[in-house]
């Protein structure tokens, strides 16, 4: 299963490290913030399982066409897991501030929803690794 590129394998080793993360934030959730209700923990764990496929995905790219630049899986995973989570705090940002002020307390600096930006930084660089590692990447993993 591993031998050569595939697409499905990026997506499925994505998708698992996103269910991972999703699992933790589940079951985590709770005992950091009590007042999170269980649609909120059922968003955070399909949100990194989604967030999982959707770099997977991306590793078929290898190659930016408009700024004619390579785009390898360590500068492609980081950007994209960012930009979803930034995506993310625009959605969830009442919701993620009450969280972390809930957390942290109001005084501290890190009550900003946007610290979430790196935290799918740093995520996207763990499911890009594992998948590039082991699904390939760029047109081979597509079956060109």
């Amino acid at each position: 299963m591993f031998s050569k590129p595939s697409l499905i394998t990026r997506i499925a080793i994505g998708k698992a490290i996103g269910l991972l993360f999703g699992l933790i934030g589940f079951f985590l959730l709770p005992s950091i913030w009590p007042e999170a209700d269980m649609l909120i923990r059922w968003g955070v764990l399909f949100w990194y399982v989604t967030f999982g496929a959707i770099i997977g995905m991306a590793g078929v790219i290898i190659y930016h066409p408009v700024v004619k630049l390579p785009l390898p899986w360590w500068l492609q995973s980081p950007l994209l897991g960012a930009w979803l989570n930034l995506v993310l705090t625009f959605f969830a940002y009442d919701k993620l501030h009450a969280m972390l002020v809930s957390m942290l307390g109001a005084d501290s600096c890190l009550t900003s929803p946007f610290w979430i930006v790196l935290e799918g930084a740093i995520i996207g660089l763990i499911i890009g690794y594992f998948a590039t590692r082991f699904g390939g990447e760029g047109e081979a993993t597509a079956g060109k």
